[in-house]
C-alpha cells in the first residue's frame, strides 16, 4: 500500500482508525482503503451510519452557536477528529472574531491535518492527548496558551464517549475536566445508544462487532448512563434528547430515521 504524501510516517497505514473512518462517513478523503472497508462492513449491518455521524455534525454546529449567544468564546474539543468543513473554528471564528479553539486528539493523522488547517490562526490550536489523561491536556502548553482559566469553556465531547470503555472510567474523566472549568461552562455532549436505532438489536450488534474486531469497541450506553456524564451539571432545555431533537432548525419530522440514534445534550456548571 502506497503512502500518501499527507499520511505522517509514525501510522501504520494497514491498521483502521476511528478518526478515518468518520471521516470517511462525512465524505471526507484523509481515509486509507483499510478504513473504507472497516466502514463498509459496519454499514453492511447499519446502512444508515453517514447519517448518524452527518447528525452529530449538525448538533455540534447548532451547540457551537449556543454557546456563542450564551457569551461563551472559548472551545475545547476533544476527541475532534480530522479536520472538515464546518468544524467548530470556522463557526466559532465567523459568528465571533476571537473565538479561541482547542482541538483534542490522539490520531497523528487528525493532528497533522488539524495543525495544517490552522496554521496561521492564532486563536485555535491542537493537542495531540487522550481524553482518558486529562491533566495531559489540562496541562498542555497550547491550552495554558488559548484558554483563560477565569472564563467560562464549552467542553465538546461529541462522539467520543462511546470509544471509552467503562474499565477506563469515562466518567471520572469527565469530572476530573468539569472540576478544571470556570462556572458558567458548558458540556457539549453526544452518545451512541441502542435506543433509536431503526434496525432489530441484532443487526446493530453487528455494527458494534466490527468496531470491536479492529480493536476500537464501541459502547453503547443507555439514556441514563449517559446523563450521568452530566453530573455536576444543570442541564439546558430541552435536556438530554435525540440528536435532531435538540434546538432542531428544521422539522425533526423530516430528518432520517437513523439521525436518531444516539443522544445529544448541553450542560452548564452553576
Amino acid at each position: 500500500m502506497e503512502r500518501p504524501a499527507w499520511a505522517p510516517r509514525s501510522i501504520d497505514i494497514s491498521v483502521p482508525s476511528v478518526a478515518r473512518i468518520y471521516d470517511y462517513y462525512l465524505g471526507g478523503s484523509h481515509n486509507f482503503e483499510v478504513d473504507r472497508e472497516a466502514a463498509r462492513r459496519a454499514m453492511e449491518f447499519m446502512p444508515g451510519l453517514p447519517k448518524v455521524m452527518q447528525a452529530n455534525r449538525a448538533f455540534m454546529r447548532r451547540a457551537v452557536r449556543f454557546a456563542l449567544g450564551e457569551g461563551v468564546t472559548q472551545f475545547v474539543d476533544i476527541g475532534s477528529g480530522i479536520p472538515t468543513f464546518g468544524n467548530v473554528h470556522e463557526i466559532a471564528q465567523a459568528a465571533h472574531p476571537g473565538s479561541r479553539v482547542l482541538y483534542v486528539d490522539h490520531d497523528p493523522v487528525a493532528v497533522a491535518h488539524s495543525q495544517a488547517v490552522l496554521a496561521g490562526n492564532d486563536d485555535a490550536d491542537v493537542v495531540a492527548a487522550d481524553l482518558r489523561k486529562p491533566r495531559e491536556i489540562l496541562e498542555s502548553p497550547q491550552l495554558l496558551r488559548l484558554i483563560d482559566p477565569n472564563r467560562p469553556v464549552a467542553l465538546l465531547l461529541v462522539a467520543i464517549l462511546h470509544f471509552v470503555e467503562d474499565m477506563d472510567d469515562p466518567y471520572a474523566a469527565v469530572a476530573e475536566l468539569r472540576d478544571a472549568l470556570a462556572p458558567g461552562s458548558l458540556l457539549v455532549l453526544t452518545h451512541a445508544t441502542y435506543e433509536g436505532i431503526p434496525l432489530p438489536p441484532e443487526r446493530s450488534e453487528g455494527a458494534v462487532e466490527v468496531y470491536k474486531d479492529i480493536r476500537n469497541p464501541l459502547i453503547m450506553r443507555s439514556r441514563d448512563e449517559i446523563a450521568r456524564f452530566f453530573e455536576g451539571y444543570d442541564m439546558v432545555e430541552p435536556g438530554l434528547v435525540p440528536m435532531p431533537h435538540w434546538r432542531p432548525e428544521t422539522a425533526p419530522e423530516d430528518e432520517d430515521p437513523y439521525a436518531f440514534s444516539g443522544f445529544a445534550g448541553v450542560g452548564r456548571t452553576a
